[in-house]
């Protein structure tokens, strides 16, 4: 029994065993401070304009107080005519939009035809609602089809909304006010890509998870344009000196060499195929 459950293949998709677990576990700490989740940051936006959607995000991914990375893609794409941004668990997002591309990709090979973007919708809302918010995944979604320009959000309990404008993320709120305050219907293209940019700005200068660049993404139907980096961060690195050490630096307190006695059982030699 033991040796089937070894081999026995694992299910497909996102597992949820250890939850139980780590209710179980709470009980040990006899009302001590349990481990809590770490705070992520991000700041995302998007403007539906009069030829389409832009989307924008910063680049900055934390771990606590730590700076991870300075360079993270937060614009995944889906399909030809959808992009998304995401924000909240890295790992949850792109694992959520490499699952919902391939899921779209396979019916484009079937049918012959982009995906729209309301079955984008759909499926994000079924996978995040079946697991009850477990996913640290608030995604913005944004394309064009055949039905016209669509912008929508899917928070990570599978609550979807559509409007022309939008922004989430730990920067939300200060990128909102500039959307709120600039946002007009049938934007053009520069002041769209202007706004978004602004936008995003605000939300990295008032929250300390986002910052580093900004990526724009620029969907229409003549195709799309993924500007990366659409601004680079005026802050930069300047080291005082280097960080380089003379060989001996470091002590070395004990070396020990063990050889290696090994016997060859089998050799085999293949033929490379040049013709």
């Amino acid at each position: 029994m033991a040796l089937s459950n070894v081999l026995e293949t694992p299910a497909a998709g996102f597992n949820f065993d250890n939850a139980t677990r780590n209710a179980a576990l709470e009980g040990l700490f006899d009302g001590g401070q349990t481990p809590k989740p770490l705070k992520t940051g991000t700041t995302i936006a998007g403007v539906i304009f009069k030829d389409g959607v832009v989307l924008g995000a910063d680049t900055r991914a934390t771990s606590s107080e730590v700076v991870a990375d300075k360079m993270c893609a937060k614009i995944h794409y889906i399909a030809p005519n959808i992009y998304c941004c995401g924000a909240g668990t890295a790992a949850d997002t792109e694992k959520t939009t490499d699952l919902l591309s391939s899921n779209l990709t396979i019916f484009s090979l079937n049918s012959g035809r982009n995906p729209r973007v309301i079955m984008a919708v759909n499926i994000l809302q079924d996978m995040l609602y079946r697991y009850h918010g477990q996913i640290g995944a608030s995604l913005i979604l944004g394309g064009v089809d055949c039905t016209g320009n669509h912008l929508y959000t899917v928070g990570p309990y599978g609550s979807v909304n559509t409007v022309p404008y939008l922004a989430m993320g730990s920067g939300d709120l200060a990128a909102l006010g500039i959307l709120e305050d600039g946002f007009k219907p049938d934007l053009e293209l520069d002041s769209a890509k202007e706004l978004v940019r602004v936008a995003i700005h605000a939300g990295i200068m008032s929250d300390l998870g986002s910052g580093n660049n900004i990526d724009l993404c620029v969907i229409t139907r003549q195709g799309v344009d993924y500007i990366r980096p659409y601004q680079e961060s005026e802050y930069k690195d300047n080291r005082i000196m280097k960080y380089k050490y003379r060989p001996g630096t470091t002590p070395v307190l004990t070396e020990k060499v063990v050889p290696l006695k090994l016997e060859v059982v089998q050799e085999t030699v293949q033929r490379m195929d040049t013709a």
